[in-house]
């Protein structure tokens, strides 16, 4: 099987204080935009028009199957989010993103994403893969979903939640999500 490189560049604008983090983006085919989370059956960016604006269709293009780049770009930076995953480069066991069925070949350089994000205080995991890089990584204990830790990056105090996925694999309606995603963006 071969090896896969990401195909995205790591969002991170200058202002952010929340660094969430995935896995690995689906196959390119499986696109709705050219950007994080673009998957059209993944509700990460209905959770967001849920929390914020009482709207799980608020990032939706009217009477098209894809999400608004721009707005979520926007939104993104308004917010202070960052947006990046856990891994480089990985092999597909299968033809999917689930994280049973990635093997990590060159994970990210979390460090180095934290260096170029000076008023991060938090990163927030998206799966189960996500959460296992950043605790082997910075040898710090997992938090349940719906829930966060504490560790270092260096001298730096890091706030690590660990929120349920936004597949729809992931047996919690999307309203329960946005609960857990709430408390998160509450706290942060």
């Amino acid at each position: 099987m071969k090896s896969e490189k990401h195909p995205l560049e790591p969002f991170l604008p200058g202002n952010a204080r929340i660094l969430m983090l995935g896995s690995f983006p689906p196959p390119k085919a499986r696109w709705s935009m050219d950007f994080f989370y673009p998957n059209w059956i993944n509700d990460m960016w209905r959770i967001m028009g849920l929390i914020f604006y009482n709207d799980k269709h608020h990032f939706e293009v009217k009477g098209e199957k894809r999400f608004d780049k721009d707005a979520i770009i926007k939104f993104c930076l308004d917010k202070g989010i960052a947006l990046y995953d856990t891994a480089c480069e990985v092999i597909r066991l299968k033809e999917n993103a689930s994280d049973k069925f990635l093997e990590v070949i060159t994970p990210t350089d979390i460090s180095a994403l934290l260096t170029a994000l000076p008023h991060c205080t938090a990163i927030v995991t998206t799966g189960q893969k996500a959460t296992e890089v950043i605790t082997e990584t910075f040898l710090c204990d997992e938090p349940s979903v719906g829930s966060s830790t504490i560790f270092f990056s260096g001298k730096r105090k890091i706030r690590l939640w660990r929120m349920p996925s936004s597949s729809r694999a992931y047996p919690l309606s999307i309203e329960k999500k946005a609960e857990h995603y709430r408390i998160l963006f509450n706290n942060e």
